[in-house]
């Protein structure tokens, strides 16, 4: 609810892609910060505590937007730095708890039932947030979306109280040693640089689809229903990952679906209407959480073997992020520079130019670790 609506809501304000570019720049350069005090506070205390202030952060986070209405924009680069910071903690963490429930031959199995249960969950909030938008005149009914999202992220402050912390004596903060991992671990730095690269596209896609959707269809409601179907196309990639085997070639899944984005991605040199929007978003939404799924189970296998056994596994979270949060503002830079207008003939350009670069992902992995 809150998330497919937040970059939109200040689009409406502003109707400034370059104020929204550099509002997720902030973002995107807070959380590596962020990851790096959650680690830290989970190092020190546990993944639990860094988790539940995440969700309480994000539950004030909308709390304050809903004070501010559109003051927001007044003071964007704060909001943006809170979120940033809310986030990062909330993700640090979420991953570490993903790798601590998973194992080697069950993780690509439990990413994909995570990507259906995610996006299960996803399906019913954009249809009613986009309903309950159109209700009202103006903005009143972003500012009651996000009462309703700030109320859910609370209710699931509460039942995280359900999940066990993990007692270690094992409190001593490694990420400072991670650069000296990286030149003896050829195959970690690697894999690094394929985050990277995934952030690379990543960036754009995380706030410029709902900005094009709303341009091509006008109205709030109709893509909220839009990310819905999007969002079954994502569960049917997740049935297909949890069903599968173990993977086996990796490059080619890899390949095959960076092809297949490029492809949606050069649909839309032909006009940026609302059926190459759809194409190209129905191919992403295909495609992308393979990309995500296979190179995170690769990694988290990269992981099982670093040295120090399970005890540098919070810092590995910490460093993935920040090789991922800096392509994703690379990507955001990029086309502030070049496209800075929504109309801007080299706005496809950026965006087929950034997909060419998630070929580069499957240079960089091994079929076995």
């Amino acid at each position: 609810m809150s998330g497919l609506f937040l970059n939109l809501y200040l689009w409406r304000l502003t109707e400034d892609l370059v104020i929204n570019g550099i509002f997720n720049i902030i973002v995107y350069g807070m959380t590596p910060i962020a990851f790096a005090l959650g680690g830290w506070i989970a190092k020190k205390k546990d993944r639990m505590v860094t988790y539940r202030l995440g969700i309480a952060l994000i539950t004030v986070f909308f709390l304050v937007v809903i004070f501010a209405q559109e003051k927001v924009v007044t003071y964007y680069p704060w909001f943006a730095a809170f979120n940033g910071l809310a986030l990062g903690l909330y993700w640090t963490g979420y991953l570490v708890l993903m790798y601590d429930v998973t194992e080697a031959r069950n993780r690509s199995r439990f990413l994909g039932i995570n990507m259906i249960v995610f996006n299960s969950a996803g399906l019913a909030g954009p249809a009613l947030s986009g309903f309950l938008i159109s209700l009202f005149e103006g903005l009143k009914g972003y500012l009651l979306t996000f009462a309703a999202a700030s109320s859910l992220f609370g209710v699931a402050s509460f039942f995280s109280l359900r999940i066990r912390r993990i007692q270690s004596h094992h409190k001593t903060y490694y990420l400072k040693y991670s650069g000296l991992m990286m030149m003896k671990n050829r195959l970690w730095m690697l894999s690094l640089i394929g985050f990277l690269i995934l952030g690379l596209f990543q960036g754009l896609m995380l706030f410029l689809p709902n900005i094009l959707m709303f341009q091509t269809v006008g109205r709030e409601d109709q893509v909220g229903y839009l990310t819905v179907f999007f969002a079954l196309l994502t569960i049917l990639t997740g049935l297909f990952i949890s069903r599968r085997k173990q993977q086996s070639n990796i490059r080619r899944d890899l390949s095959v679906a960076s092809l297949f984005i490029i492809a949606g991605a050069a649909v839309l040199f032909l006009d940026i209407k609302l059926w190459t929007v759809i194409l190209f978003m129905s191919v992403y939404s295909l495609m992308a959480p393979l990309i995500i799924n296979t190179l995170t189970s690769y990694y988290y296998r990269i992981m099982d073997g670093l040295p120090l056994k399970g005890m540098f596994r919070i810092e590995s979270v910490v460093i993935r992020e920040f090789f991922l949060n800096a392509g994703r503002v690379l990507s955001i830079l990029l086309q502030i520079l070049f496209a800075s207008d929504l109309n801007s003939p080299a706005l496809p350009v950026v965006l087929l130019l950034t997909a060419l670069t998630q070929l580069g992902i499957a240079l960089l992995v091994r079929n076995k670790v």
